[in-house]
Formats: structure tokens, C-alpha cells, sequence
């Protein structure tokens, strides 16, 4: 078995759960894979999480901003979040959204749009907010939804300011339905989705490898029951649809009154409204996800800088 660091067993108990041996042992059985070592404690009944999102620090805000049927949402990153709460990094953020709304998502197309009332360019602006708050920042990335005719509602978690804060989302609803009962709708929908982050829209988007990946641990839990074959494809074939019902969107239950399906919601909001309402794209933003903070010892620090 391979050699492991105790530094993956505890990243991998971070993820899982399980105890510090299990894990050991997973990573060493699967050459110090951590995705492969997951998949394998969960096949042993020895991971309660399916999959547990990495730990994430990286500070900052997102912000979202939208004129008539198009909408944006930006993340932009600072190392505290002492500058998140800077009213002149705020308003960057909120006027990086605004400009994303009218020249699209592409980083790099946001960075040389002139930015308002300066002169300068947003990635310009970006570096004499550096310059004069003295921290390092980024313009991360962002996602514009437009609709023909509907709306594209937005929702902010956790704000700290209007249109800013740390979870951003964006839901585009198709339909000829009047602006004030989409917008009721499509923000109900976009606050579900900053609560159970969905990972497609509906089952026919959803990640083939996700999916192939999640039937091939739910076939070995139920074959370790070592009931029938016929009993057990059927167990498969339940505990996927389990599984759609927690990931996917429309198949997901509605948080807002915790019973009813999202997409038979938007099918009683369009039976009520008269006319059809289709949920077209979602975007989540989370600030931070998928950025892994560097740790430090405050400590040692002091002392190295005090030459000892």
C-alpha cells in the first residue's frame, strides 16, 4: 500500500467524517487519490457525506446588478474581510457588476471597459484601489443571464450592502407572465438555490461523469446487502433517483414551503398566471468556493520576524 502524508488524512477527514485510521487506510488503498478515497469509505459505510465541499476562506464580495431582462453577477476577492466591509471597495464591486451587465462575462473584456467616472479602465481602477487601501485583490470572475421576454431575478445572501454579500444568484425565468409575479417567483427560486446549491438544472444537464460516478458507489452499497439482482437494480435505480431529488433543481424539494417540488411550483405559478413560465439557467456564485486559503501560523510568524 502507498505511503500517505497526514496531511491528506486530514484533509480527507475534513471532507468525510470518518476516523483518522479509516482514512489512512482509504488513501493508502487508492494511492493517495483523495476523490478515489472518498468514493471508497462511502462504498464501506464509512462516510455519512456524499460530498463535502472544501473548506474555503478566501474573503471578499460578490455582487449582482441587472437592467431589464440581462443580469450579472461578479466575485471579487480581497485577503480580509476588513475590506470587504471598505465602502470604497464596495462600490467597486457594485460598478464592476454594472459594467458586467453591459459588456458581458469575459474577465478580460470587463478588465479594459472603461470604468464610471474615473478615466480609467476597470483593471486601472482595480490596481489604485490596491495601491490605496494596500491589499492585494482580484477580479475573480463572472456570468451574465439575459432572457427574451421574462426576467432574470437575482437574490444576495448574507448581504452587507445592497446588491452585495457573500452567496450571489441569478435565475432567468422565460415567459410572457407580468414582471411583478416573475420576479416574486424568480427570487424565491434564486433564495432556494443559494440554500441547497443544486448542480444543474434539470436531470438531462446533470453531470454524466457525477451521475456515472454516484451509481457506482449506490450498485456496491446495495450489492454488499446481498439481496437478489433484481432486488438489488431496483435499489439502484431508487436511491438514483434519491439522488436527483437532492441535486437536481426542478426535482429538488421548494425551501419555501418545503413540500412541493420546484418545478411543479413554477408549473402552479404558470397555471395561475395564465400563461407558460420556464426556468431557463440559474448561476451561483459563493465566495470563495473552490479557493483554498493558505494557513499560517500567527505565532511562528512573530517569532521569524523577531529573528528567533
Amino acid at each position: 500500500m502507498a505511503e500517505v502524508s497526514a496531511a491528506l488524512v486530514k484533509d480527507l477527514r475534513a471532507k468525510t467524517g470518518a476516523g483518522m485510521m479509516d482514512c489512512k487506510k482509504a488513501l493508502a488503498e487508492n494511492g493517495g487519490d483523495i476523490e478515489q478515497a472518498i468514493d471508497w469509505l462511502r462504498k464501506k459505510g464509512l462516510s455519512a457525506a456524499a460530498k463535502k465541499a472544501d473548506r474555503v476562506a478566501a474573503e471578499g464580495l460578490v455582487a449582482v446588478a441587472s437592467a431589464g431582462t440581462k443580469a450579472a453577477v461578479v466575485e471579487v476577492n480581497s485577503e480580509t474581510d476588513f475590506v470587504a466591509r471598505n465602502p470604497a471597495f464596495q462600490s467597486f464591486v457594485a460598478n464592476v457588476a454594472k459594467v458586467a451587465v453591459e459588456v458581458g462575462a469575459d474577465i478580460d473584456a470587463i478588465a479594459v471597459a472603461a470604468y464610471p467616472g474615473t478615466g480609467r479602465n476597470v483593471k486601472d481602477e482595480l490596481t489604485h484601489l490596491i495601491a490605496t487601501i494596500g491589499e492585494n485583490m482580484n477580479l475573480r470572475r463572472a456570468a451574465v443571464l439575459e432572457v427574451s421576454k421574462g426576467v432574470v431575478a437575482s437574490y444576495i445572501h448574507s448581504a452587507t450592502a445592497p446588491g452585495l454579500g457573500r452567496i450571489g444568484v441569478l435565475v432567468a425565468l422565460e415567459s410572457d407572465g407580468p414582471t411583478d409575479k416573475l420576479e416574486t417567483l424568480g427570487k424565491q427560486i434564486a433564495m432556494h438555490i443559494a440554500a441547497t446549491n443544486p448542480a444543474s438544472l434539470d436531470v438531462s444537464s446533470l453531470d454524466p461523469a457525477l451521475v456515472a460516478r454516484e451509481r457506482d458507489v449506490l450498485s456496491e452499497q446495495a450489492r454488499a446487502s446481498g439481496k437478489p439482482e433484481n432486488i438489488i437494480e431496483k435499489m439502484i435505480e431508487g436511491r438514483v433517483r434519491k439522488f436527483y431529488e437532492e441535486v437536481v433543481l426542478l426535482e429538488q424539494v421548494f425551501v419555501i414551503d418545503g413540500e412541493t417540488r420546484v418545478g411543479k411550483a413554477v408549473e402552479a405559478a404558470a397555471k395561475e398566471a395564465g400563461v407558460s413560465i420556464k426556468v431557463a439557467a440559474f448561476v451561483r456564485f459563493a465566495l470563495g468556493e473552490g479557493i483554498e486559503k493558505q494557513q499560517s501560523d500567527f505565532a511562528a510568524e512573530v517569532a521569524a520576524q523577531a529573528g528567533r
